[in-house]
C-alpha cells in the first residue's frame, strides 16, 4: 500500500504517534512507524505497552498544551516518549507506579522538546534529537539495578550478519536480528538513500568494535546504532555527500568517552556528533560571510 494512501486511510492521532515510532529514525512516514511498532510487539512484546504509553503521553501532552498541530502530526512530541518507556520497561520492574511513571516521563519530555523547538527556530541553536530522552534516562538510570553482562556469541558468518541488522534494532533495545530487519524494512520504505547510509555505518561500527577486540559489544549490534542514527541525520544532504560519513565517523570516536565517565552510553554519541558537525558547518558559513564583507569592504553587523 503507497505511503500516502496509507496516510489519508489513518486517523490524525495514529498518524501522529506512527510518525513518533519513525522520528526515532529521522523519518516521517507511518509505515516506517508501523515497522517500528511491529519489531517491538514480534521481538519483545513486554516492552510495547511502555512504548505505546511513552508515546500517547508526548502526544497528549502536546495536544493539552495546544503545541502546533503540524509538529503533533509529524511525531516530533512522542518519539522521546516511546524511547523512554522502552527503557523504563526494560530496566524498571513493572508495577503500579511503571505506568505513571511512563506517562510522567513521556509528558515531560515533550514539554522539553516544544521549548527546544521554540529555541531552535528562534536563533538556529542545534536540533533536540534525542537529548530528552538521554537527559532523562540518565537520571532514571540512577535508581535502576546494575545491567547483566551480554553472554558471549560465536564469531561466525551468521552471527556476523545478525549483527548488522542489529545495529538497527539496538537504537530501540532490540537485540533479535528480525526487529533489525523490520526497521531497516521500514526505511527502506520511507527513504531508499537513507536505508543505504545506515546499512554501510551499521557494517562499519561492526567492523570498528571488531578491530577493537569488543567481539560481545560489536555482535548485538551494540557498536553500530550510534553510527546508525547520525548517519540518518545527514543522508538527505546530496551536495555534501561527505557529512553521512563523517557523523558515523564522529559517533563512533565519542562512544568510547561516555564509558569512560560513567555515563550510560545510549544515543550520547549520535547527538554529540551530530551537534559537533553542525557547529563546524556554522562556523565555516559565519566565517565564509565575515571573510566576504571583509573582501568587499562592507561594515555591516555580523551574521549570527
Amino acid at each position: 500500500m503507497p505511503a500516502n494512501h496509507f496516510n489519508t486511510q489513518c486517523p490524525d492521532w495514529a498518524e501522529a504517534l506512527l510518525n513518533g515510532f519513525s522520528q526515532i529514525f529521522l523519518q516521517r512516514n507511518p509505515l516506517c512507524g508501523l515497522l517500528c511498532l511491529c519489531a517491538i510487539l514480534f521481538t519483545a512484546p513486554a516492552l510495547l505497552g511502555g512504548a505505546l504509553l511513552g508515546g500517547l503521553a508526548g502526544l497528549l501532552t502536546a495536544q493539552r498544551r495546544n503545541y502546533a498541530k503540524a509538529d503533533r502530526q509529524a511525531g516530533l512530541f512522542s518519539y522521546n516518549g516511546v524511547l523512554l518507556g522502552l527503557l523504563l520497561s526494560l530496566y524498571f520492574p513493572w508495577s503500579a507506579m511503571m505506568p505513571p511513571l511512563i506517562l510522567a516521563a513521556g509528558g515531560l519530555s515533550a514539554m522539553i522538546t516544544q521549548q527546544w523547538l521554540k529555541r531552535v527556530r528562534l536563533s538556529q541553536n542545534m536540533p533536540a534529537y534525542t537529548a530528552p530522552f538521554v537527559g532523562l534516562s540518565w537520571l532514571l538510570l540512577l535508581f535502576a539495578a546494575p545491567s547483566v553482562p551480554a553472554p558471549l556469541v560465536e564469531v561466525n558468518t551468521l552471527n556476523l550478519l545478525a549483527a548488522v541488522l542489529k545495529g538497527f534494532g539496538q537504537v530501540m533495545f532490540l537485540g533479535h536480528p528480525l526487529a533489525g530487519a523490520m526497521i531497516a524494512a521500514g526505511l527502506l520504505i520511507a527513504d531508499r538513500r537513507a536505508f543505504c547510509w545506515a546499512l554501510l555505518a551499521s557494517a562499519i561500527g561492526l567492523g570498528s568494535s571488531l578491530l577493537h577486540h569488543e567481539t560481545s559489544f560489536a555482535l548485538f549490534g551494540l557498536g553500530g546504532y550510534n553510527a546508525v542514527l547520525a548517519t540518518l541525520a545527514f543522508s538527505s544532504e546530496r551536495r555534501q555527500p561527505w557529512l553521512p560519513l563523517l557523523g558515523i565517523v564522529l559517533a563512533l570516536l565519542v562512544t568510547p568517552l561516555f564509558a569512560a565517565i560513567g555515563l550510560a552510553t545510549l544515543t550520547a554519541p549520535f547527538i554529540l556528533a551530530c551537534w559537533l558537525i553542525r557547529a563546524g558547518i556554522q562556523m565555516l558559513g559565519k566565517a565564509t560571510v565575515d571573510g566576504a564583507s571583509c573582501a568587499h569592504g562592507e561594515n555591516q553587523p555580523r551574521l549570527r
